[in-house]
């Protein structure tokens, strides 16, 4: 997983961890968690994050299949 690339996404959008977490219906610690890498992402996160963030087929397997 690339989260580098991911967070240059978040910031693109203007997203804080807060405004992920509510996205996400999880707590702030656990997006920071999952972007330090310490926790993964879900499935079903990763499919709203790529909604949300509008990535294209190609860029959602460079970040998460990477």
């Amino acid at each position: 997983m690339k989260l580098d690339k991911l967070k240059g996404k978040f910031k693109e959008c203007k997203f804080t961890y807060a405004d992920i977490a509510k996205i996400l219906n999880v707590s702030i610690t656990t997006v920071s968690s999952k972007m330090n890498g310490e926790t993964r992402f879900y499935a079903e996160e990763i499919r709203i994050l790529s909604n949300v963030l509008n990535l294209t087929d190609e860029e959602k397997i460079d970040i998460f299949l990477s």
